[in-house]
C-alpha cells in the first residue's frame, strides 16, 4: 500500500523531492530509489523530524515497537500522522506516543492499487482544518475518500470497503463457474463476468438514480432478470451478506482490541 500511495501521489503532481520514505529493508529502499526516485531512510525518526505529514504504513503487529521508538521525535515535532493500519485505534497511537499528536486513521483498499480505491476517513481532536484536507489529498491520490465523526465507523468501513473486494471477486468466481458449467468457454465466461460487474458499477457511479432503481429498470415482468432476483431473494443472498458485514464488523473490533493491548 505505501508503494502505490506513493505512486498515485507522483502521479497526481507530487515531486520526488516531497516524499521521504523509511524501511529498515535495503531491498525496499533500493526499489523506493530506483523505480520511483524517491529520497530514502533506514532511521523513522528522520521522517518525524523532517516531514509535515507522516503516513504509517507497517504491518499491525509492528506498530507498538515503532511508535514507542518514535516517542522522543513526536513529542518535539508534533507531524501530522496518517495511519492506514487496520484496527489500530487513535487512543493507542496517543498512548505509546504520550502525546497529543494531530492523528488521522485511513481506511483505504485494494483497488487503491490501480487508483480506483475507496478509504474512509478519521480525525482526532488535534486534526486542524489545513491538516483534514492534507491527509484528505493523500489518500485521494489512489482514490474516493469520505470523512467520518465516529471512529467505530472505520470498522464498519473496514467490513465494506477493506474486505468488501474479496465479496465482489467470490461473487464474479461463482458467476464465471456457473457461466461455464452452461457451456461458455472459460476465456469468454472471465471476460463477460468482468466486463458486466465493471460495467454495472459504472452506469450506478454515473446515474443520480438509486441501485434499486437501476435494478428495477433491468428487471422486465417475467423475464430472465426478474426469474433470478426471485431465485436470490428465496435463498435470502441479502440476509447472508448482512450477516457476513456483521461478522467481519466484529473481527475488526476484536482485533482493534487485540492490537490496542499492552
Amino acid at each position: 500500500m505505501a508503494r502505490c500511495l506513493v505512486g498515485g501521489l507522483l502521479n497526481t503532481g507530487w515531486q520526488p523531492t516531497d516524499i521521504l520514505v523509511s524501511d529498515p529493508d535495503p531491498d525496499q529502499r533500493k526499489f523506493f530509489e530506483s523505480q520511483l526516485a524517491v529520497a530514502t531512510t533506514a532511521d523513522n525518526g528522520t521522517v518525524v523530524a523532517t516531514c509535515p505529514i507522516v503516513v504509517l504504513a507497517i504491518k499491525p503487529q509492528a506498530a507498538k515497537a515503532a511508535l514507542l521508538a518514535l516517542k522522543p521525535a513526536f513529542q518535539t515535532h508534533r507531524p501530522l500522522l496518517v495511519s492506514i493500519i487496520a484496527g489500530l485505534r487513535e487512543r493507542d497511537m496517543r498512548r505509546w506516543l504520550a502525546a497529543e499528536v494531530p492523528i488521522v486513521r485511513a481506511m483505504p483498499n485494494t483497488p487503491a492499487l490501480v487508483g480506483s480505491g475507496a478509504a474512509g476517513l478519521y480525525a482526532n481532536q488535534h486534526v486542524g482544518g489545513v491538516q483534514r484536507d492534507e491527509a484528505e489529498s493523500l489518500l485521494r491520490a489512489v482514490g474516493v475518500t469520505v470523512w467520518l465523526e465516529d471512529e467505530d465507523l472505520l470498522d464498519v468501513v473496514t467490513a465494506l470497503s477493506g474486505s468488501g473486494p474479496a465479496y465482489f471477486m467470490l461473487f464474479m468466481e461463482n458467476l464465471e463457474e456457473a457461466a461455464i458449467d452452461h457451456g461458455l468457454a472459460p476465456e469468454t465466461a472471465h471476460l463477460l463476468t468482468l466486463e458486466t460487474c465493471l460495467g454495472a458499477a459504472k452506469l450506478a457511479m454515473e446515474s443520480p438514480d438509486s441501485l434499486s432503481e437501476l435494478r428495477r429498470r433491468v428487471t422486465s415482468p417475467g423475464g430472465t432478470t426478474e426469474r433470478a432476483l426471485e431465485i436470490m431473494k428465496r435463498d435470502q443472498l441479502g440476509k447472508v451478506l448482512k450477516t457476513a458485514l456483521d461478522g467481519a464488523a466484529q473481527r475488526a473490533r476484536e482485533l482493534g482490541e487485540m492490537l490496542g493491548a499492552d
